[in-house]
């Protein structure tokens, strides 16, 4: 603040700084703001004086100029008494002696200007002394405190009754005087007041005397409250509490007892705020501290007790622990000293003043207030009469009168809720501090959960506004908290009371099963842990858990449930908890354990189904055994237990299908043994493998018939549970998107949980996710409505395409949505027009199919890419899949056997004496009721077949297109249709055999039942190993039914020509315009068709051995279930029973130890077999090996696929499977080349068909053709390699079985075929020694060559005989082969199952091509081109097999006369010259022929499926066609000396590969070999010595 008085003043004092003072202090006493003037004034004078002090003023200049200011203003004096005190003290702290001097001296020099009494007020006693004011400042002290004494301590009134006996007698008098006339408590006041002053009585002892007579006389609140009020007027504030405060310290010794009327007195003073709550706090005992501590302890002692519970005591111990536990519970009855607060909090509740109170509890631990039971009691008292008039309105049932509660007298209590908004600002805080101990009041329980089903009515009704819906949401959250903090732990203090439980659930079941889980999850696993109390309750429960289930057997059930169901009434979560892990650990108890919870309430079976899921969920548990290849027990466990407790008990599903629906989204299969569990009990559809062909038959029935003869367990009455199930499946929308989970997850089992996992419990988990699906598919299908099913399952295309569901899945899915349409249709139709002849009803029938699957026509053709649909219709595609074995065939047998059983009922029904009457009526009518539904079924399946097989006969002629080839649409039809399918389920296989048979019957354009069911029984190496257990299973029962149908027609003939004879599918030529049906001799006949059984037998058998001999778990397991599958019908020939037998044999002893269920499977199977050995027949009795002659006529040079393995008798008439040749040639070959075809056939013998040698006129064509289509050639090509690999090693093994040749030859040429795999000669010494080595094989093999050579001249002539156009035509083909490289395909030795192509080097190609091109004889070169043309491209074969003209039987046979003479000299011509190159070359053939690399052979093993084939290859006899070949190449030989080495390898490969082939066909050709034989000369036989060790090299 800036200084008022500036140095300057002072410097001129004298001259005009004194009038400038004055003029200063005046104009500041003027100054109209009193405030401002008073202290500027101060300032002005506290500087002037401060000069003085510091002696830069004299005081007697400040003395004069005070004189004349001080009548400026009034209280100036004042003011300068104020500016000397500050002075005084200022001064008195300074040190320099001489300002203390400047200041006494100006304070005597203004002690006329200041009162002596103003100074001496102010001024400190040592001042004054020194001021002469006062004589002594020790005696002025001691004088001021005793006038002090006297004036405020003096006791001047009565403080004791016995010193004013009358006037305190006078004032209870009027205080206890009857209060009902008109008596006030200001009148009383006067009174008291009177008597306080004329009788001089103590005011403090009055008020407490006031006090004391309100304690007793309660009633007048009233009136005492404004009287004490009005008192306080005349009393300082704190006086009352002081007061109360000395009242309850006189009951805080350890015996004293607070009253209960005191509590009242200060709860109404402090409701009325006479008094504060914190200061009267302070008053009150025990302390906080002391209530945190006693808290503490509870809880330390709750944990002791769980402890004891938990641990295990001896008995020993037992009695020490009770002795000690009773001396303290002696101690505990010691009673507690008294805690003033809880009492003062008591009073408060009971007169409603919930603010106070709320204050108090909120000083103490969470829930220790209410944890004693008169305060829990109060505040309960309390919320019944805030809710009352809420409850009266909405919460009552009805018919319930109640008994009303009426509102506390005070006004200051709490509002009495009237709306929900209100119930949640003031009851919901109450229950809050409540907590669990509302369980002292189970009435107010009721009344809440009451209150809350009210609410939750009014939430789910809709209509409110905005504003409102945001306030209810609020308030269900609320209800919610109020739900988790005190209704669930108040229900588990509650000693078993089922009407709470059931009360609450009244509530629950309308909150989502989410909320409800969430709540039972908090129960669970927080609440418990929150309170001493709810601890101790926790570990009594599962005490008495453990010694109920310790007890639980399936004799005491009920008692046991009782037991329990009290037990669950309160604490379910922790009983349920420990029921489950027992569960786990002893599946035993499941069914004890399902019995007995028939006690439950209902929010116990919810809080079970919670239980469940979280236990399915346990992180911490592992799902797998130990050993990563089983799904663990205790999963195992449960969910048995899950299927048995859902299906016998109404518990709300959502939940647990949920679970298992997001499992599923998180990738997780394991779960789905749940739902398996679940269907199977609940809706009684249960998915086996095991079932047997009865059931399977059943299965194809209707539902009655399934119900029946079906299944295993008879699981009746399934109608309400599958109910329940179908509803949970459609509230929550999880049917749908369960079915697609699983047919999604299916596939990624193997990608997604897969990865480290043992492939067989891989294989588990794709099964149990695949047999639940259907398991699931089934349940739907039966169960929903038509509408149901056809509002949730999309389109066919929506569900492969948008929800990329798996195809076969996607027509399971919609297959019972067409069923479900074409029938409500043909109702529509039928009620439309009343025609009741079969004919209209079979019209309308057909009209309603195609108005169903038109659609599905058109929406199948984005499944696959369009080349499918050239060989497939989309029509044939999709009724394929979406017809069932219901719609096939009627299983007339099972219905009989169903009906015949019930007759056997009824008869043992009558039989039976002990029976009452009634009982026997009832069952005889339940018996007869259920025959008549079977037969009134069975009727009506029979009618539905019948109109099916209509509907496919009308059909059929569109189904099979055939643009490209037979073998590809079989193809086509085994790959989308029948192989899907066959695994899909027990019931899908045997549909798959079935259709194919109809098929046939149905005498099907373009569909070749040879070739389908050859490539079935081919090559099922492939198809078994990548199957899993349960899919191996259905593929063996597929394989079974296709079987029995091949055996059926196998063992009679009169069922073979009745069934097959003249049928398109048994032609061996297939014209490009289909069946014209007359020709016999272009059907495969019965003797032929019987070799053609054995071919399919002897590839089992082959197939089989190989799986067996890999080694691979999956390979084992599989062919191990498919045998047993297809047992009734395979192996039927003694020889290859007994070779399987070995194998199996072995397998038994290698796995005994290593894999405990190989083993198992194995011994099983073996048994089996050695059952069946009895039936089986030689081989000589299951086909005849010599055919008769006519057979060996009308052949054609051209293999169906796999025919290159099929026995010489089916190559005569199969061999035109693929392209039919021209007839010309076909004529002009048939009686000269009976033989001649056979080699052919195998020089040409590619897994794709070679064609005719004399295709003269087509030529053109087909190399055009060829150009359009190389590269589908090249991928058909591709393609049928991969389905019939294994056909060269199954010849020469068939060779073996025919015995052929003496045993030791084959042990000479196996030594051979080793030494010629081990060495590589390197000295002239070993050159020599594989010479001899092969001279003796040579000779030893001169025999069997003889006919071959005949037949290979024969040949010759023939192709001599083609016009030269050919070869010039395959000049060009080869130049354009060339242009594209490495897409040819070798010519012959391609038979060899799928080497790659690799192996023959391009080198290798050109240089055979070469030789080709520049052979002597143009029709040779040009057949083998074709062959390749073939090869190349099947989709030419059709189209170019009947330009020529035939040609007349007799010319035919002169040709063929010429041709073989003609072919016979230049054979022998060509002979001689060869002699001498050969015994050139021999070394460097032999050389090269050892180095053929040893992997090349080790790969074809691989590929050819079998071990040991490679050396049949070289063991076996070399009776090769292929010769011709060679002989034109050694020819060329000389000219190319540097091709020799590839092209010898190539050659030999060639022959090796045909070898097997050739020693099957010679059953066929013993006949044509004697005529031929006249004719031969025995040159000849040395040239063949030398071809053949040739060969060998």
């Amino acid at each position: 603040m800036a200084a008022l008085l500036p140095t300057e003043w002072i410097k001129n004092w004298e001259k005009g700084g004194k009038s400038e003072f004055v003029q200063l202090c005046r104009a500041l006493s003027e100054n109209k703001n009193h405030d401002v003037g008073f202290r500027d004034i101060q300032q002005a004078l506290y500087e002037l004086a401060y000069h003085v002090v510091r002696g830069n003023l004299k005081h007697d200049q400040a003395s004069n100029v005070l004189g004349d200011v001080i009548e400026f203003r009034e209280d100036m004096p004042s003011i300068l008494a104020d500016v000397f005190c500050i002075l005084d003290i200022e001064t008195s702290c300074l040190e320099e002696k001489n300002k203390r001097d400047h200041f006494t001296q100006l304070v005597l020099a203004c002690l006329y200007l200041v009162s002596d009494t103003v100074l001496k007020e102010r001024l400190d006693p040592e001042t004054l002394e020194s001021l002469g004011l006062i004589k002594q400042s020790q005696q002025f002290n001691q004088k001021s405190v005793k006038i002090k004494t006297k004036l405020f301590y003096k006791q001047q009134k009565f403080n004791l009754l016995r010193e004013e006996n009358e006037g305190y007698a006078k004032l209870i008098a009027e205080l206890g005087q009857d209060l009902s006339g008109n008596i006030t408590s200001d009148l009383i006041l006067e009174n008291i007041k009177s008597l306080i002053g004329c009788f001089n009585l103590d005011p403090n002892r009055v008020l407490d005397i006031i006090l004391e007579v309100y304690e007793c006389r309660p009633e007048y609140d009233d009136f005492f409250v404004p009287l004490i009020e009005s008192y306080m007027y005349m009393c300082e504030p704190q006086t009352l509490c002081h007061i109360l405060g000395f009242k309850f310290k006189f009951y805080q010794d350890p015996s004293g007892e607070t009253p209960s009327s005191l509590y009242r007195v200060a709860a109404v003073l402090l409701q009325h705020n006479l008094i504060d709550l914190e200061d009267l706090y302070v008053h009150l005992l025990p302390g906080d501290n002391a209530i945190m501590e006693e808290h503490k302890r509870e809880i330390v002692e709750a944990k002791q007790i769980v402890r004891k519970l938990t641990m295990v005591v001896l008995s020993s111990e037992k009695t020490e622990e009770k002795e000690k536990e009773k001396e303290k519970e002696e101690e505990k009855t010691e009673k507690p000293p008294d805690n003033q607060k809880l009492g003062l909090l008591e009073a408060l509740l009971k007169i409603g003043d919930w603010h106070h109170a709320q204050s108090i509890m909120d000083q103490m631990p969470p829930f220790y207030s209410t944890s004693h039971k008169p305060i829990a009691i109060a505040l309960c008292q309390l919320v019944h009469v805030t809710i009352e008039p809420l409850y009266r309105r909405v919460g009552v049932p009805k018919g319930a009168k109640g008994s009303p509660i009426s509102s506390l007298p005070n006004k200051r209590a709490p509002k009495q809720a009237e709306s929900f908004e209100e119930l949640r600002k003031e009851v919901f805080n109450m229950l809050c501090y409540l907590g669990p101990h509302l369980s002292h009041d189970p009435i107010l329980f009721a009344k809440v959960v009451r209150l809350g089903k009210a609410f939750m009515k009014e939430f789910q009704s809709d209509g409110s506004k905005q504003e409102d819906k945001e306030k209810m949401e609020t308030l269900f959250s609320c209800l919610l908290s109020i739900t988790d903090q005190v209704l669930l732990p108040s229900l588990s203090l509650m000693d078993c009371n089922a009407c709470m439980s059931e009360e609450l659930w009244g509530m629950f079941k309308t909150f989502p099963y989410q909320y409800r889980y969430r709540l039972y999850g908090q129960w669970k696993n927080e609440t418990y842990n929150s309170h001493p109390l709810l601890v101790k309750v926790k570990a009594q429960t599962i005490d008495r858990a453990k010694y109920i289930m310790k007890r639980l057997t399936k004799e005491n059930v009920k008692p046991s449930g009782r037991q329990i169901g009290k037990l669950s009434h309160s604490n379910p979560t922790i009983l349920f908890d420990y029921i489950l892990s027992q569960i786990q650990k002893y599946d035993n108890l499941i069914t004890p354990v399902v019995d007995s919870l028939k006690y439950l309430t209902s929010l116990n079976y919810d809080v079970l189904a919670y239980c469940i899921i979280e236990a399915l969920a346990n992180p911490e548990k592992e799902r797998m055994k130990h050993d990563d290849t089983t799904i663990s027990s205790w999963l195992q466990s449960l969910a048995s237990f899950c299927g048995a407790v859902f299906r016998k008990y109404p518990i709300e599903l959502a939940g647990l299908l949920q679970y298992v629906a997001n499992q599923l989204k998180a990738g997780k299969s394991f779960d789905l043994l749940i739902l398996k569990e679940v269907v199977q009990k609940m809706a009684g559809i249960e998915i086996t493998e095991e079932m047997t062909m009865e059931q399977l038959e059943a299965m194809t029935g209707g539902e009655q018939l399934k119900a029946e003869g079906g299944y295993f367990g008879q699981i009746r009455n399934t109608k309400k549970s599958s109910q329940r199930l179908k509803d949970a499946l459609l509230d929550h929308d999880l049917a749908l998107p369960l079915c697609l989970l699983m047919a999604q997850q299916r596939n990624g089992v193997v990608f997604q949980e897969g990865g480290e996992k043992h492939l067989k419990l891989v294989g588990k988990l794709y099964d149990q996710c695949h047999d639940t699906l259907v398991q699931f598919g089934g349940f739907l299908a039966s169960n929903l409505s038509t509408e149901d099913y056809i509002k949730r399952v999309p389109s066919i295309d929506v569900l492969c395409n948008e929800f990329h569901t798996p195809h076969d899945a996607a027509f399971f899915l919609s297959r019972p949505m067409y069923a479900h349409h074409i029938s409500s249709k043909y109702d529509e139709l039928k009620k439309a027009e009343k025609g009741n002849k079969q004919q209209h009803k079979v019209h309308k029938y057909i009209t309603s199919c195609e108005l169903v699957m038109a659609p599905v026509h058109e929406a199948v053709i984005s499944l696959h890419l369009p080349k499918v649909w050239d060989d497939i219709s989309p029509q044939f595609y999709a009724t394929f899949w979406s017809l069932t074995m219901y719609d096939l065939a009627v299983p007339h047998s099972s219905y009989d056997r169903e009906v015949n059983k019930l007759k056997v009922q009824m008869k043992a029904i009558d039989d039976n004496q002990e029976m009452p009457p009634n009982k026997k009526k009832k069952e005889k009518e339940r018996c007869t009721a259920l025959q008549d539904k079977l037969l009134e079924e069975e009727k009506k399946q029979l009618e539905h077949v019948q109109r099916v097989l209509q509907r496919l006969k009308l059909e059929k002629d569109n189904w099979l297109l055939a643009k490209s080839t037979k073998n590809e649409t079989i193809t086509k039809f085994l790959q989308l249709c029948i192989f899907p399918r066959c695994i899909f389920s027990a019931i899908d296989a045997v549909y798959c055999a079935h259709f194919v048979e109809l098929v046939h019957q149905q005498k099907t354009p373009n569909f070749s039942t040879l070739l389908c069911y050859d490539r079935v029984f081919s090559d099922i190496i492939y198809t078994v190993a990548s199957c899993t257990e349960n899919e191996a299973s259905r593929y063996g029962r597929f394989l079974c039914c296709m079987l029995e149908t091949v055996t059926r027609w196998h063992s009679d003939r009169v069922i073979y020509e009745k069934e097959c004879g003249n049928y398109p599918g048994f032609l061996t030529i297939l014209r490009a315009t289909g069946f014209d049906g007359g020709n016999k001799a272009d059907q495969l006949d019965y003797e032929n068709f019987r070799h053609v059984v054995h071919k399919w037998h002897y590839k089992l058998t082959k197939a089989s051995v190989h799986c067996l001999e890999t080694g691979e778990y999956t390979h084992i397991r599989n062919i191990l279930i498919v045998l047993t599958k297809i047992l009734p019908w395979y192996p039927k020939v003694l020889n290859l029973g007994q070779a399987l037998e070995r194998r199996v044999h072995k397998i038994c002893q290698e796995e005994k130890e290593k894999r405990p269920d190989l083993y198992a499977l194995a011994m099983g199977y073996s048994g089996q077999l050695k059952s069946r050995k009895p039936f089986m027949i030689p081989e000589n009795e299951f086909h005849h090996k010599d055919p008769p002659a006519r057979n060996a006529v009308p052949a054609t040079v051209q293999n169906g696929p796999g025919g290159a393995g099929m026995p010489t008798s089916l190559t005569i008439n199969t061999v035109r499977l693929e392209e039919g040749t021209t007839e010309e040639t076909d004529k002009l070959k048939e009686k000269s080349q009976g033989v001649v075809k056979v080699i052919n056939k195998t020089v040409n013998a590619t897994p794709k068909v070679t064609t005719s040698n004399g295709n003269s006129a087509s030529n053109s064509k087909i190399i055009k053709e060829k150009d359009d289509k190389e590269k589908s050639g090249k991928e058909k090509d591709k393609e049928k390699k991969d389905k019939t690999p294994a056909a060269t090693p199954e010849m020469k093994a068939l060779g073996k079985d025919g015995k052929d040749k003496p045993k030791e030859e084959r042990a000479n040429k196996d030594e051979k075929a080793r030494e010629i795999k081990e060495k590589t000669p390197k000295s002239d010494k070993e050159k020599e020694k594989v010479k001899k080595e092969e001279k003796a094989s040579k000779e030893e093999k001169s025999k069997t060559v003889v006919t071959i050579i005949e037949s290979k001249s024969t040949v010759e002539k023939e192709r001599e005989k083609e016009p030269s156009r050919e070869r010039d035509l395959a000049k060009e083909m080869k130049s354009k082969e060339n242009a594209k490289g490495g897409e040819k395909v070798p010519v012959a030795g391609s038979l060899k199952s799928p080497v790659p192509r690799s192996e023959t080097s391009e080198s290798e190609r050109e240089q055979k091509r070469r030789k080709v091109d520049t052979h002597s004889s143009p029709s040779h070169s040009s057949t083998v081109k074709d062959n390749l043309n073939e090869l190349k491209d099947s989709s030419a074969k059709h189209y170019i097999n009947h330009t020529t003209p035939t040609l007349s039987k007799s010319k035919e046979r002169e040709v063929e006369k010429k041709d073989l003479d003609k072919s016979r000299e230049r054979s022998r011509e060509r002979e001689k010259k060869d002699e001498k190159d050969r015994k050139d070359r021999k070394r460097d053939h032999s050389n090269s022929d050892r180095e053929v690399p040893q992997d090349s052979t080790k790969r074809r093993k691989d590929e050819n499926g079998t071990t040991g084939s490679s050396k049949h290859s070289k063991s076996e006899s070399p009776s090769d066609s292929p010769r011709l070949n060679e002989k034109e190449k050694e020819k060329n030989k000389s000219k190319s000396s540097g091709k020799e080495k590839g092209d010898s390898i190539k050659a030999e490969k060639m022959e090796k590969s045909s070898s097997g082939s050739k020693k099957e066909s010679r059953h066929d050709k013993e006949k044509t070999e004697k005529k031929e034989k006249r004719d031969s000369t025995g040159g000849k036989e040395e040239k063949k010595h030398h071809k053949s060790s040739d060969k060998h090299r």
